[in-house]
């Protein structure tokens, strides 16, 4: 009887090394398929973490790092940040198990891959006899004159080459000082994104998963209201870092209220009954127009006062 299971149990590990590794490749040699891609390199850790248990699943991404590294020719960027992406998956399962809420849950997670994260741009820094700013202001540097190059490759006209050109230095100079903030929310919306691809995956599996409740109806806590008049106040302050401290408040956030903003459409979108096309396509205008990003932010803001939703303010689960 061992046989069919040992079977089972190396399918498993061989699909989820194979997933692990396919993204990394897509994303590292396709950029703008793989951008997409990378956004979901944490699902299949998060599946076979709860499906295998820890210390088995544990082989799939320190499987798919060993490969990385060798793909890379070594420890690189690129590699620590698929290790922050593999790391999430896994603390993500981990952190399923305690049944916590779904607040709890991204806090959590992205609080030790963030953490676990700036320990090894220290270690990184340290053996390399480099500042962290300085790795990460030549990191950046390297991925923008990239771009730039992209850029060319696509056809892009002379004159808009030249214009980004010409604004590199500026470019460069901000985004070394908001990374901070790009990190928070980008893992952020990573794992709201998995944790909504798990939930339907697992349901259809039979795997156990906490009970969010009704995500449409999910408020952002009002003390972050606050958080979002400070950062502003900050904003409008001379001094640089001040200025930048401010930038950084905002864009986590405006992206926590962008949050509870996508709930209240989804939640209308519900009540309407919108067919699905129609809702793919309000979802990619909010996606690519800004103006629109903007409003579903702002509704998200000013839930608070407004109540869109016409939740109950006095049941401590609206």
């Amino acid at each position: 009887m061992s046989r069919p299971l040992d079977r089972a149990l190396f399918r498993d590990i061989s699909t989820g090394v194979v997933l692990t590794i396919l993204f990394f490749l897509v994303s590292v040699y396709f950029p703008l398929v793989g951008f997409f891609c990378t956004f979901f390199v944490p699902l299949p850790i998060i599946y076979y973490r709860a499906k295998l248990g820890r210390n088995t699943a544990v082989v799939i991404p320190a499987a798919g790092l060993v490969v990385m590294m060798y793909i890379s020719g070594g420890l690189s960027a690129d590699v620590l940040m698929f290790f922050e992406l593999l790391l999430l998956g896994f603390v993500i399962g981990d952190v399923l198990e305690k049944d916590l809420s779904v607040d709890r849950t991204v806090v959590y997670s992205c609080g030790t891959v963030l953490a676990a994260g700036a320990a090894c741009l220290l270690l990184f820094s340290a053996a390399a006899d480099m500042s962290v700013f300085d790795m990460v202001s030549a990191y950046v540097k390297k991925n923008l004159d990239l771009t730039l190059v992209l850029y060319e490759k696509m056809g892009m006209p002379a004159e808009h080459i030249q214009m980004i050109a010409g604004s590199l230095d500026a470019i460069h100079y901000v985004l070394v000082r908001i990374i901070p903030g790009l990190l928070v929310v980008f893992f952020m919306v990573i794992t709201w994104l998995n944790l909504l691809m798990a939930r339907s995956i697992f349901a259809k599996r039979g795997l156990p998963f906490p009970e969010f409740g009704t995500l449409t109806l999910w408020k952002a806590p009002e003390m972050l209201v606050w958080g979002v008049i400070l950062s502003g106040t900050l904003l409008l302050m001379p001094a640089g870092p001040l200025k930048m401290t401010g930038i950084n408040g905002l864009l986590i956030f405006l992206t926590v209220f962008f949050f509870e903003g996508i709930a209240i459409v989804t939640f209308f979108f519900d009540k309407k009954k919108l067919p699905v096309i129609l809702r793919i396509f309000f979802y990619s205008l909010i996606a690519l127009q800004q103006f629109i990003l903007l409003l579903v932010i702002g509704i998200g803001f000013f839930d608070m006062w407004i109540n869109f939703r016409k939740l109950k303010t006095d049941d401590p689960e609206s």
